[in-house]
């Protein structure tokens, strides 16, 4: 993500931040890049439940008409019959 940067406020443990900022660690960096990973799982994991309702939806569908291929299938061997 190549965006402008926003300045925002984080409450972060003191101790914590001091430590952090005594070792060198760029906090803004970190951060950015632990919400990147949240963001990317979070969204793996919605695209994972949007794809299993997919399935369902189809499988119900199958179930209930049959199988999109099926259908091509009989209606293709009843014109060959004609």
């Amino acid at each position: 993500m190549k965006a402008a940067k926003q300045t925002v406020s984080l409450t972060i443990n003191s101790d914590l931040y001091a430590l952090a900022k005594k070792l060198g660690i760029n906090a803004s960096q970190v951060a950015e890049e632990a919400l990147i990973q949240q963001v990317t799982r979070l969204q793996a994991e919605q695209l994972q439940a949007e794809i299993r309702q997919d399935l369902e939806a189809a499988s119900t569908y199958i179930a209930k008409h049959g199988s999109f291929a099926e259908l091509v299938r009989q209606h293709y061997n009843n014109n060959d019959e004609a």
